[in-house]
This record gives structure tokens, sequence and C-alpha cells, in this order.
């Protein structure tokens, strides 16, 4: 008992750890004001201007502080209209806003900005109800599971990004946390166990080839990175020194590292279940074995890659169509020819993880014990 909960305890300390550390980048930007939840009493659309889908103008809404050192007091806040329905919202009573509240020099109240709509509490109720769904069908996994997501996340915010933005190279950082969000993500989805230490090195093999080939075909595709959405606000924000294309190259490996993990770690699993079931098997028939799951994990994740990428393009392609615009324009277009790019890469990668992985099982030797229990 003890050797199936040491690991998942010492990541829980390393997850708190992570969770806690500073990124470098903890600064109030309006020292003079604080953001709160506020409860919408009421609303005046007075100086509301509607012209067809857009909004001008703006809303006054009579708002109750939920939260804050103002906690309780009843405010007049204002919803400005920019006229882009990507980022204007309305409020209606009875609604709960995120607002930031300006104060002077005395602490009075002389602003209440409405931000947005406030959706902690949902999000918050919407991942409880994944960790519960994901114990109860999966059980101790399924905790490990939420474990390891929760630790990649944190590896990504706390680690990646501020080194990203710290002018540290992202290529090498980018590997380095997907080898880390790796080597987590396996040990505690399969335990401490030959299966799990193939697909580890199936990965690791896989993302050197990933991002080798993103290099080279980036370069040659022309991709300089500035489609990555909001990197002009980061250019505009004083990190005019960012290497973009280099973002874009781990971006592209991150995007399908997931997608290698489960195909590595699908083929390992079951090169394992075929020995224990038939120990009289061959090396040649138990790396066919291998070589046959990823055939076919290859076909559904490649297209899981494909849905995802197309999924966020689709409002551009509806309007390249809609438009009439020739589908060789369209495949030239750098935002159409990086999400051909970032699918295919990801496809090679995982026909690559399949063969490394069946090999890599065999490397670490066949019908052995494993030294360490399952956790």
């Amino acid at each position: 008992m003890k050797k199936r909960i040491i690991f998942p305890i010492i990541y829980a300390l390393v997850l708190v750890a992570l969770i806690f550390a500073p990124t470098g980048f903890e600064r109030d930007i309006y020292y003079n004001a604080e953001g709160a939840k506020a409860k919408i009493l009421s609303v005046d659309n007075s100086a509301l201007i509607q012209v067809g889908l857009f909004r001008d103008g703006g809303q006054r809404c009579e708002v109750e502080l939920r939260s804050g050192r103002h906690k309780g007091e009843i405010l007049e806040a204002v919803n400005l209209f920019s006229g882009s329905l990507a980022n204007d919202k309305m409020f209606d009573i009875g609604d709960t806003a995120w607002v930031l509240v300006e104060r002077d020099s005395d602490d009075a109240v002389i602003f209440v900005n409405m931000i947005d709509h406030y959706r902690m509490s949902k999000e918050l109720l919407l991942a409880l109800a994944f960790a519960v769904a994901l114990v109860t069908f999966a059980g101790w996994k399924g905790a490990r599971t939420v474990l390891s997501f929760m630790f990649s996340f944190l590896v990504v915010w706390k680690i990646l990004i501020p080194c990203a933005l710290k002018g540290i190279a992202p290529i090498p950082v980018a590997f380095l946390a997907g080898i880390l969000m790796s080597a987590v993500t396996l040990l505690m989805a399969g335990g401490i166990k030959k299966a799990s230490g193939a697909a580890f090195m199936g990965t690791l093999v896989s993302s050197f080839f990933v991002l080798f080939l993103s290099w080279i075909v980036i370069s040659v595709f022309n991709i300089d990175g500035t489609q990555l959405a909001w990197s002009e606000s980061l250019l505009y924000s004083g990190f005019q020194n960012l290497d973009l294309q280099a973002l874009f190259q781990a971006a592209v490996y991150l995007g399908c590292l997931g997608a290698m993990m489960d195909l590595a770690i699908d083929v390992a699993i079951t090169m394992q279940e075929v020995e224990n079931a038939g120990s009289g098997i061959g090396a040649r028939l138990l790396f066919h074995s291998g070589l046959a799951i990823g055939r076919a994990g290859v076909g559904t994740q490649t297209t899981t890659l494909l849905f995802a990428y197309l999924s966020s393009y689709l409002a551009v392609l509806m309007v390249y169509m809609a438009q009439g615009t020739p589908v060789f324009n369209i495949l030239t277009s750098k935002a159409i020819s990086s999400e051909i790019v970032q699918t295919l890469i990801g496809c090679v990668g995982l026909v690559a993880v399949s063969p490394l992985t069946a090999a890599s099982y065999l490397f670490f030797g066949r019908n052995k014990k494993v030294s360490f229990e399952e956790l």
C-alpha cells in the first residue's frame, strides 16, 4: 500500500510547490484598483447604441460588491462597448460580474469598470465534475491522472511561459518541459514498470524527431510565427525580442505531445498484456503486435489532431468559402499553411512513436520481472 501512494504524495507536494512558485511576473498593473465579484441589481441601457449586430456607447449598472475590501457596498458600474462582438458583453439584472474597482488616495471608490461575467465558480464546478467522473470511472488511477493533468498545466504556466517571456530559447525549454510532463504523466498513468519506461523512451526519441522536423519544415514554409494568437500583442507589450518562429515550433511540438504519449502507452501496455498472456511468444511476434496496435491508433489519433486544428480555424475557413476564395489561395495562406504544418508534423510524430515504443519495449528485456510493483 505504501508503494501505491508514495509517488502520488510526492507529486502532490511538487504540485503545491509549483502553485506557490513565483513566475517573476506577479505585479499589480493598477496599484490603486482591485478586482471584485459583483451582483448586478439594475441595468440602464439608455446610452446603448445598437447598429445592426454591433453595439456602441455603454451600460450603467447598479452592482453590489461580493468580494474585496469594499464588499457589501452598492455602487454604479460602467460597461463600455467597443463595437467588437468578440470583446463586448451585455449584462442583465441578476448576472454576476467581475469588476475593477478604482480608488483614490483616501481609499474612496471613484470608478467601477465591468470586466466580464464572473465564471470562476462555474469553471471550478466543471473541473470538480471532471475529477469526480474520472475517479469514479478509473479509481486510484483516475486520481493519479488528475494529479498529472494539474502538473502538466502548472509546468506550462509556471515554467514554460515565464522562461519564454524572459527570453530563454523556447525550443529547449519546451523540450525539457515536454519530457518532464511525459515522465510524470506516463508514470502516474502506468506506474513504474516496463511498459511505462518503453512508452517514455518512444516519446523521448519521437520528441527529438518532431522538433528537428518542425525546425526544418517551418523554415522551408517561411512561417514566421506571427499567426500565433495574440503574438502581436506580446510584441507591443515590450517583448520585441521574442523569437516567434521558435515559439511556433515549440507550440507545434507541445500540440502533438499528448497524442504521442497516448499512442506510446497504448502500444507498450498492449505488448505487456500480450507477453503476460503468452509467455512463449517470440520477440518478432511481440514486436509485430505492438506495430499492429500502433497502426490502428495512428488512424484515429491523426484524425484527432486534424479535428483539433480544424476546429480552431473553422470560422476562418467559412469566411474563405463565403467569399469564394480559390482553394489554392487558401492552402498557400500563412494561417492555413501553419495549421497544415502543425497537423502533418504531429501525424509524422505519431507514425514514428509506434515502432520506437515497440523497439524500446524489447530493449528493456522480455519475460523479466519488474523491479518495482505497480503504483
